[in-house]
């Protein structure tokens, strides 16, 4: 036998050798690795479950149902002419207990109010009455403007600041008075404002086109104690 079959045969003895001795015990190894997991497995399940029904527990989602009947007091058929829209913003401020000792017992908030009002005017209270020819002129009457809706835009109302006294976590009710007088006193911005007036004009722009398409050229419009 030459020496390099001499060689390989020596070569393949040593990696028969190294394959029994590190071969062997790894795949044992990793079979033992692969049942432990799978045994395992069932508990790490059952742990996450339990902790999920804790969190649930001390976490609880509130669950709302609605009764399936419903009752309606009252329907109306209404004839309401909007004809123009406030968008207006006041900053409210609300305070309780602010005398001597108001640094302790204190509460104080700043409530930025955002608000919509809208005014026009009720067809529904026109009758034929409200109408009248004369020499040729169509005299209508309409009744006062009013204001239809006057509220808050709760998506964009919001305490900018609050600051209670050291003794206190604050009057729960203060921010709904807050909210309360915001509706006051934004429905009280746009009547200053003049949006009765406002109301008045365009309803009888609008009108006036509306008639004027139906064959009326002159059309006056009268006040509810006007007379033509």
């Amino acid at each position: 036998m030459s020496k390099l079959v001499q060689a390989m045969v020596i070569l393949a003895a040593f990696l028969l050798l190294g394959l029994l001795l590190f071969g062997i015990p790894y795949a044992i190894i990793k079979v033992i690795n692969q049942t432990t997991e799978h045994a395992i497995q069932p508990f790490s399940q059952a742990n996450q479950q339990f902790q999920t029904q804790v969190s649930q527990l001390m976490n609880p989602t509130p669950t709302v149902i609605p009764d399936p009947v419903t009752i309606i007091h009252e329907v109306r058929s209404l004839a309401r002419l909007e004809t123009i829209q406030y968008s207006v913003e006041k900053v409210i401020t609300a305070e309780i207990g602010q005398g001597q000792l108001g640094f302790l017992f204190g509460d104080r908030l700043l409530f930025v109010a955002h608000g919509v009002v809208i005014a026009g005017v009720d067809l529904g209270r026109v009758s034929t009455n409200d109408f009248e020819i004369k020499d040729r002129v169509l005299y209508v009457r309409l009744p006062e403007p009013e204001i239809f809706i006057a509220t808050l835009d709760n998506e964009k109302s919001y305490v900018y600041d609050r600051e209670t006294g050291l003794f206190t976590k604050g009057d729960a009710n203060l921010e709904s008075e807050a909210r309360k007088i915001a509706e006051d006193e934004i429905r009280k911005a746009a009547l200053n404002d003049g949006i009765l007036d406002q109301a008045r004009v365009n309803a009888e722009n609008y009108l006036e086109r509306l008639l004027r398409n139906l064959g009326y050229q002159e059309i006056v419009f009268l006040r509810p104690t006007s007379t033509p």
